[in-house]
Formats: structure tokens, sequence, C-alpha cells
């Protein structure tokens, strides 16, 4: 359970919410119809789609999926931890997801599916990425999870057991900013289509740089200077 929660994990996590629910709105609202940034959804369409024998959304759906899938393992490679800790690999991971949302911007432009497929790999590296902190489960691309833990955490509370309030109030976070994207990707898709996509190019690249300015400055890595030693 988080007790005390840093702030780059707290600003951090909000702002990826905020742009996975920016991309999400606007893969929904474009020509797939299709979500990019959780899987339960995608998994009742694909498993509708095996019942009607329905070939297309079969491919379609179950490639979807997949590169969700492959974007979570291109994360474990790149990262290779399991719990949230400074470093370098993060930034390249915001680099790389970036780059996968610039991709799919070019790919939905043309209306060519690869788009979609490109957006869901960013979102499920993205996903993947942020793990978990002191125990606690830490998802930026989908509510379903954290509104469950949420609700429970209320209930213990309204039954007059101790919760952890930092976490419920850090999901809480989470959860407006998931929201708060959604509704601003909405908004913008309604202008500008598929532009609206720059706007969490823009934050996660924005991320990138600020947490590899953040992590090559921190005091641990300032090496003191040694003193010279004069010879008599």
């Amino acid at each position: 359970m988080i007790t005390k929660l840093p702030k780059w994990i707290l600003w951090g996590g909000a702002v990826l919410a905020f742009s996975a629910g920016c991309v999400n709105t606007a893969a929904l609202m474009g020509f797939t119809n299709l979500s990019v940034s959780h899987v339960t959804g995608n998994v009742s369409l694909f498993s509708a789609a095996i019942a009607h024998f329905d070939a297309r959304s079969i491919l379609y759906i179950g490639a979807s999926l997949l590169s969700f899938l492959a974007g979570a393992i291109l994360s474990g490679f790149v990262i290779g931890k399991t719990s949230l800790k400074l470093g370098k690999s993060y930034g390249r991971a915001l680099y790389i997801e970036a780059a996968l949302l610039l991709i799919s911007y070019f790919l939905y432009q043309q209306h060519d599916y690869l788009g979609q497929l490109a957006a869901a790999m960013a979102c499920g590296l993205q996903n993947a990425m942020v793990a978990t902190y002191s125990g606690a489960v830490i998802r930026t691309t989908h509510l379903t999870g954290l509104t469950s833990d949420m609700g429970a955490a209320i209930g213990n509370w309204l039954a007059g057991r101790r919760i952890s309030k930092p976490t419920l109030g850090f999901q809480a976070i989470i959860w407006y900013c998931f929201c708060g994207g959604g509704a601003v990707g909405a908004f913008l898709y309604a202008k500008v289509g598929y532009g609206a996509l720059f706007l969490p190019i823009i934050i996660v690249l924005m991320s990138a740089v600020i947490y590899n300015y953040a992590s090559d400055n921190l005091p641990e890595k300032r090496q003191p200077r040694r003193k010279k030693h004069s010879s008599n």
C-alpha cells in the first residue's frame, strides 16, 4: 500500500492517464470504433466475432489485442523491472511510446488499420511501464480494476476499517485524469480528427524529456568532489 507517494509518480501517473484517455477516445471515434487502451471490452467483441463466425472482425480485433500484448512485452524488455525506480529505461520507453503514437497518426490519416495496432501497442507499453509502487498496482490506460479497488476501499472506510488514503487519493486522480483526457480527446477529434493525437504525442514526448533531465540531476547521481591531498 502507498504510504508516501513521490511527486514524480503522482504527476507522471496523472499525465499519462490523461494522455491515454485522449488516445482511446480518438480511436473510438475514428473509423475503427475500437478501443486501444484496454483489453476487456475488446475480448468481449472478439468472443462475439467468434460466435458469429465473423472472420474479418476476428482478424482485426485479434490483431489489436496482440498489439497491446506486444507493447507490454516491449515494456518488459526495455525496462526490466516489476517496481518503479528511477532510471534511464523509463525515458527510453516514453520515447518509444511517442514514436508509436506518431506512427499511428500517419497511418490513421490514411485509414490504415495498422494505425490501430500502433496505438494499441503504445498503450500496452505505457500500461506495463507503470506497474507497481509499494505493493499497489498502478494502471494508467484503463479504469476497471482501479474503480473496483476504489470501491472496495470506500466500502472498508464506511465500515470503520482503516484504509490507505494516499492510495485512494492517487487512484482518484488517475480516474479523473483519464476521464478528462477522454473528454479533451473527444472535443479535439470533433475539431481536427486524428490531429487530436498530437496532444498525447506532445505530452508523452515532453514527459520523456523532463524525466530524463530529472533522473540526470538526482542528488545521488552527483558524485562528491574528492579533496586533493597535498604532498609534503
